[in-house]
């Protein structure tokens, strides 16, 4: 068993900063296509942190574009992930925020409301008092 926690620590990567639930991060990771390499960044919102400390901890991140919402879900200590940066903190009261998801959804719909053109009235229906 200590051959494995060895193997396991030494895969463990310490230049990852302190990540929480609510934390605006950029995630910085290597794309691999064909033979080329590329870095790709994806901005959003800590909604979840997973699975603890060790090697299989992970962290979900959500982001907004187009009016669509996206998150992926990336692995702390992958060794795709170049960088990880904490762009912003803020303050929650829950270890777990899905809620955001629905929030969202209902801010969207909201200004969808707000955006349509307000229905005229008929002629018949000014006429009559």
């Amino acid at each position: 068993m200590d051959v494995i926690t060895e193997f396991t620590r030494s895969q463990l990567r310490t230049d990852i900063p302190d990540i929480r639930p609510g934390d605006t991060i950029r995630v910085l990771q290597k794309i691999k296509e064909g033979d080329k390499e590329r870095v790709q960044s994806f901005e959003g919102l800590v909604i979840a942190r997973k699975h603890g400390q060790g090697i299989s901890a992970t962290i979900t991140v959500r982001k907004v574009s187009g009016g669509i919402g996206i998150e992926r879900i990336f692995p702390i200590h992958s060794p795709t992930i170049q960088k990880v940066e904490v762009l912003k903190r803020s303050k929650v009261r829950r270890a777990k925020l899905y809620y955001i998801r629905a929030k969202a959804a209902n801010e969207t719909r909201k200004k969808m409301k707000a955006l349509r053109a307000p229905v005229e009235s008929t002629p018949h229906e000014e006429n009559n008092p």
